[in-house]
């Protein structure tokens, strides 16, 4: 599915973490679109695109948005990419790179698994096939929020349980299987010509810290936000400063 508007035209693209659709956008996105045209996409496999997909790398789904960014006749674009969505904005990068205006990794990276994400991936796989969905998201969305903001943002949890719940089986498997497959594309980082900004948790367990201080000072320009108390999910946790930073990094761009 992909939402857009046709004016203003400075435009902001966003793409979706693993077992999310654009619904976990669709709020956070609506301030800005005063200033900037903004472009929700759901990656193949996930939300309302979940026909006929095959391929489920991160750089296939990099094609994806590239091929829907020009059936709109977008040439150029400031890329904003959650957790895996993150990874596709790397990939997508890596090829595309005079299409991009600006990139957000936001609670993302360019580092690929170690041995011990792998080992978890693949034990998450079998998980889902011997248990199915319904059981792994009861489990899989609460600790991508801050142990303390998870009781006042029960209803953005249920959000995500119920937009994971209604994700096939495959899309799950598949893309839990991609991830663990992508490279690393640090060099990426330090190659790209675009500013890169980045938005950190220090209590997310999905990018820890020390992690995300390996990559930061890599691009050439880069913003860096790190926000304590927040875990994973910035856009529910810390709606107001993670808008905002997102706000302020295209304003320095577009002006």
């Amino acid at each position: 599915m992909t939402k857009s508007l046709t004016y203003p035209t400075d435009t902001l693209v966003f793409l979706h973490g693993f077992c999310e659709s654009t619904k976990v956008w669709e709020e956070f996105t609506k301030p800005l679109e005063q200033k900037f045209r903004i472009i929700l996409l759901d990656l193949p496999g996930f939300g309302e695109n979940t026909h006929n997909v095959h391929d489920y790398s991160m750089e296939s789904m990099a094609e994806y948005v590239k091929n829907q960014l020009d059936e709109q006749g977008l040439k150029k674009c400031i890329l904003i990419g959650h957790s895996m969505g993150g990874y596709v904005s790397m990939a997508f990068a890596e090829k595309y790179e005079k299409m991009l205006n600006g990139l957000c990794l936001f609670h993302s990276s360019a580092l690929p698994d170690t041995d011990e994400k792998k080992e978890s991936r693949n034990k998450t796989i079998e998980f889902v096939e011997k248990h199915g969905v319904d059981k792994f998201m009861q489990s899989f969305v609460e600790p991508l929020f801050f142990a303390d903001n998870r009781k006042k943002l029960r209803k953005e949890i249920d959000l995500m349980v119920e937009i994971g719940k209604n994700t096939p089986k495959e899309s799950i498997t598949s893309g839990l299987a991609a991830m663990r497959n992508r490279p690393d594309r640090t060099d990426v980082l330090k190659k790209v010509k675009c500013p890169v900004l980045f938005i950190f948790g220090k209590d997310d367990g999905a990018v820890p810290l020390d992690k995300a201080l390996e990559q930061c000072h890599l691009p050439a320009n880069s913003m860096v936000n790190f926000l304590a108390k927040t875990g994973h999910m910035g856009m529910f946790e810390r709606t107001y400063e993670t808008r905002k930073a997102l706000e302020k990094f295209a304003e320095t761009i577009y002006g």
